[in-house]
């Protein structure tokens, strides 16, 4: 078993953290108060390794790979929503969950084209029992359509209609989510056409990408039912060379559309962050979607953990006072290691590093750099560093009745010994 503190321990330490944020202008509280209103949006393909439930027999194609065998991984939706159960549980605070169009509830392969709402209803009668909102992806991988590596910006017009068909369902159902839920919906475009080798014509393709993204978003949808986002990317497996999608390309429809931009934290240079990116793009969008991952060497969707570079995107959030209008969903599959472990592990530290993140004393760092006093900027951003964050954290855990510390891993073990094992 692992050591669990004891209430008091927990109470004491976290006393202690109050007074030494107090003397900084922090009130923990308030702080704590705020992190409980904001949700994180799970992604449902960690649990599966993306094999969805329209053909988990196929195999994944379309620049998407997920590396491992671990034992146990869920094999159809009963499993899947049980394992998302056991990792909600193990998170403090009330999250979200995203779908993708491949996760369907249907007794029979349905054309993606013809997807339709009532093929998600399961999903929205558990989201209602466990009090969940929905976000839902279009799936353009994993499919005949697109084992050549294009979809929108196919040159083959049948081809392009086909995807584009399967964008605006999956549009009706996002807005239905929205509708039944009573809060929106972000459906997310990600496509993953691109070439491994430089070509001849880079702008052919992004003109049909573009032609190919109105027609889907010519349907007027009202956005308190579902938000449209796009998702760019500086590379994939399959497109090294050149993809049609890029960040600029996205950034200049999101801007020209006022569409959501999905940032993506694995889908630009390994060195570059994407917290520095907010504050600009918060100028001309009013929302942004980030899916918040973690690239090693090249985007391979590792699991999120407490990074320098996720503090930043936490911090830049809450330092442009963007909680309203940034929404944060996860983005990794990791199957070389138990796949609740990677949600729990994942969803814990984007919520520690927002927590960081809203213990700043935001006002007193202002004042340092309005009157110029960038040595007690860099100061106090240094001494942050040794505040016992982690009491509050702890106390946050205690509150939500959720393991605190190292505790969560032996339910993990327990529900991996009684669950997962038994799965062959």
């Amino acid at each position: 078993m692992t050591f669990q503190p004891s209430d008091k321990q927990i109470q004491t330490a976290y006393d202690l953290a109050q007074e030494r944020y107090a003397a900084f202008g922090v009130d923990v509280m308030v702080a704590l108060e705020t992190l409980k209103t904001v949700p994180i949006s799970l992604h449902c393909w960690q649990g599966d390794d993306v094999s969805g439930f329209e053909d988990p027999d196929r195999g994944l194609s379309g620049g998407i790979m997920a590396t491992g065998n671990y034992p146990g991984k869920a094999r159809n939706i009963d499993e899947l929503r049980s394992d998302l159960d056991k990792a909600y549980s193990l998170i403090p605070g009330g999250h979200r969950l995203a779908l993708h169009g491949s996760y369907l509830d249907a007794d029979r392969r349905i054309p993606r084209d013809e997807i339709l709402p009532a093929h998600f209803e399961s999903w929205v009668d558990w989201a209602k029992a466990n009090d969940h909102g929905l976000d839902f992806n279009q799936t353009f991988f994993s499919h005949e359509l697109a084992d050549d590596g294009f979809t929108l910006a196919h040159a083959d017009a049948g081809i392009r209609q086909f995807w584009i068909d399967h964008a605006i369902a999956c549009r009706d159902i996002g807005a239905y989510f929205g509708a039944e839920l009573g809060e929106a919906c972000i459906t997310n475009l990600w496509i993953p056409d691109g070439f491994k080798d430089s070509p001849a014509d880079r702008l052919a393709p992004r003109q049909r990408l573009l032609e190919s993204l109105d027609a889907i978003f010519a349907k007027e949808i009202d956005p308190a039912l579902n938000l449209d986002a796009v998702e760019c990317k500086l590379f994939g497996l399959g497109s090294e060379s050149y993809v049609v999608g890029s960040h600029e390309f996205y950034l200049g429809y999101a801007v020209s559309r006022q569409k959501l931009l999905c940032l993506d934290a694995g889908h630009f240079h390994p060195t570059e962050t994407i917290a520095d990116k907010l504050s600009s793009v918060l100028l001309y969008l009013p929302e942004i979607l980030l899916h918040v991952s973690r690239g090693v060497r090249w985007d391979s969707d590792h699991v999120v953990t407490l990074t320098d570079d996720l503090q930043a995107i936490m911090q830049e959030i809450v330092r442009c006072d963007g909680l309203e209008r940034v929404h944060i969903g996860l983005d990794f599959f990791d199957a070389s290691i138990n796949r609740i472990g990677a949600w729990a592990i994942g969803t814990r530290n984007a919520c520690r590093g927002l927590l960081m993140a809203l213990l700043e004393p935001r006002e007193l760092l202002r004042e340092y750099e309005s009157a110029g006093d960038y040595t007690g900027r860099l100061a106090l951003l240094e001494e942050l560093k040794g505040l016992p964050f982690g009491a509050v954290w702890d106390y946050y855990c205690a509150a939500q009745a959720v393991p605190v510390g190292m505790a969560f891993m032996d339910e993990i073990r327990e529900y991996e010994r009684a669950v997962l094992s038994q799965r062959t």
